[in-house]
């Protein structure tokens, strides 16, 4: 166990920054001659990053979206989900994911998440199918995939189509196939502090499915499927080219930068370790786990602080300038908006307590080893409190 205290350094959560500085050559070289084309929605430099996608994810078809909510939305109206309908997602996640369902005038049925792994567990899913449900969409939630073989097991036995929820997960693996390669469909957002980020909103949704892919294409155009001729009523999803160029430049890197990220969160747990940090059921706190199967990529790097500590684990990091932040904190059958689903404290009880004890803290690529160190120290050293 290593006593001596490290250099307090300040840590943020996130330094974009960081790796601008080793791409910006590189990314001004690409936008600058997008200036000068003055093509700035789709058009080839839109498709050539579509191709580059889908190669990637090793899928038929990757569409440019305005966002990962947009492709969400997108590949639920190509399913023709509406009123009538259900659609089962996780209460624990970010708001698209049930808000896209509700946007349609469909409902979302909530099925609790596995606490290992803040995922749907597959064991309560087929109790959350209705004769109602139109799709299921698993949400790979920060980084990792869900557990896809019984999930598409009992989709396939109800014959129901399954839309992956990839936004946190490009890169992610499950059984050595990529997320958004497993479902009919994966969305995948490009907002700026994923793995691979823009320079402000985009998305992208996959399918292996020819006539599911020109219904997108179609419907990121308002429907239209030759000009001024809409055969759907769509909306206004692209992808525009600014944003796929910067893109473009980032997708080779982003393997290199999920690695750094799976290591700096190893090594941050090895560094609590070192300076003593105490097992969870001590008091400590709990580091994420790869399940079986998948290749985490770290989106986010979200610890457990049980025992109703979380908040003072939040107040302790503030205090020694490191960066830290809550995801979620009201699952989604408890709020406002979801009201009239009739949700009560109680119903997902895993949801409810990952949102209580919960805490994302700092993973990017370019951590240094003194923030590394400082971080591990510190969380250490709550941990003995």
């Amino acid at each position: 166990m290593t006593t001596a205290a490290p250099p307090a350094v300040p840590v943020p959560l996130l330094d974009l920054r960081l790796q601008y500085a080793t791409l910006r050559e590189e990314i001004r070289r690409v936008t600058d001659e997008t200036y000068e084309g003055q093509q700035f929605i789709l058009g080839p430099r839109v498709e050539a990053f579509e191709r580059a996608v889908a190669a990637y994810v090793g899928v038929k078809h990757a569409i440019g979206m305005s966002s990962g909510t947009d492709a969400q939305l997108a590949a639920m109206m190509a399913l023709g989900i509406g009123p009538g309908d259900d659609v089962v997602t996780s209460p624990y996640t970010f708001f698209s994911s049930a808000g896209a369902i509700s946007r349609l005038g469909a409902r979302p049925v909530f099925c609790d998440i596995d606490p290992a792994t803040f995922n749907i567990d597959p064991a309560r899913l087929a109790e959350a199918v209705t004769p109602k449900t139109k799709a299921i969409q698993p949400v790979h939630l920060y980084g990792q995939c869900a557990d896809m073989d019984p999930i598409l097991d009992v989709a396939k036995k109800q014959g129901i189509p399954v839309i992956e929820d990839a936004c946190q997960s490009l890169g992610a693996t499950y059984k050595r196939k990529k997320a958004g390669a497993l479902g009919d469909f994966g969305a995948f957002s490009f907002f700026p502090s994923k793995n691979l980020g823009g320079f402000g909103d985009g998305g992208m949704a996959t399918t292996n499915d020819d006539g599911f892919a020109a219904t997108l294409r179609a419907l990121r155009m308002h429907g239209e499927t030759s000009r001024y001729h809409h055969r759907l009523v769509g909306g206004n999803f692209r992808l525009d080219a600014l944003q796929a160029v910067v893109l473009h430049v980032k997708l080779p890197h982003l393997d290199g930068w999920a690695e750094a990220r799976r290591s700096n969160a190893r090594e941050i747990e090895n560094r609590y370790l070192d300076y003593g940090g105490r097992p969870f059921g001590e008091g400590g706190l709990l580091f994420p786990r790869e399940a079986a199967g998948c290749h985490h990529v770290f989106n986010q790097f979200v610890v457990r602080a049980g025992k109703g500590r979380r908040d003072a684990l939040k107040e302790h990091l503030a205090g020694r300038q490191i960066g830290h932040a809550i995801y979620y904190p009201i699952p989604l059958h408890l709020q406002e908006c979801f009201a009239y689903l009739g949700g009560r404290e109680g119903d997902f009880p895993e949801s409810e307590k990952a949102a209580k004890e919960t805490l994302a803290i700092p993973v990017y690529p370019e951590l240094t080893d003194a923030q590394k160190s400082f971080l591990g120290f510190v969380l250490a050293e709550f941990s003995r409190q």
